[in-house]
């Protein structure tokens, strides 16, 4: 993830203006990134609410937060935005979505495999300090720090055990 400054300045600015948004709109902010694509940059804003975004939340996201956002000017460079549903098999990449999604079903994938296995399925059972704990239908385990993961997403769709 790019950003402007140091510390996430860009990140951090949208958040806070997002998240004020948002609230007036009855949503919730999942996650904002600033990313480069080839030669394009992308700030993504994901919203979320209880029973899902569809277009109608995404389009007026947009549309409330377009003239604010230009006023807060936080990117130097062009930029595409794009305000967006995380989805069903949303990436967990902050503390608050480890707590919130405990007893959902969670695929990761492992940087450097495990006795030559690098993607594992099961529940998410625990979050403590950036430890994380996935318990599969074997009643087997893995504990591990987020780090180590390339990523961890819900797994709504795939039922079968790793």
């Amino acid at each position: 993830m790019a950003s402007k400054g140091k510390g996430g300045s860009t990140v951090a600015a949208v958040q806070g203006l997002a998240q004020r948004i948002a609230d007036e709109l009855g949503l919730s902010i999942w996650d904002v990134t600033f990313t480069k694509e080839g030669a394009t940059y992308y700030l993504r804003i994901f919203i979320d609410k209880a029973g899902g975004v569809g277009i109608e939340d995404c389009e007026s996201f947009s549309r409330a937060i377009d003239a604010p956002l230009d006023e807060l000017d936080p990117i130097e460079q062009g930029y595409c935005l794009e305000v967006c549903s995380p989805g069903v098999e949303r990436s967990l990449t902050k503390p608050a979505h480890f707590t919130a999604c405990l007893g959902q079903r969670v695929m990761v994938r492992m940087i450097r495999p495990i006795d030559g296995v690098r993607d594992f399925k099961g529940v998410l059972e625990d979050y403590d300090d950036g430890r994380i704990t996935v318990r599969f239908d074997s009643g087997d385990g893995l504990t591990f720090t987020k780090k180590e993961a390339g990523f961890i997403k819900l797994d709504d769709f795939d039922t079968i055990e790793s």
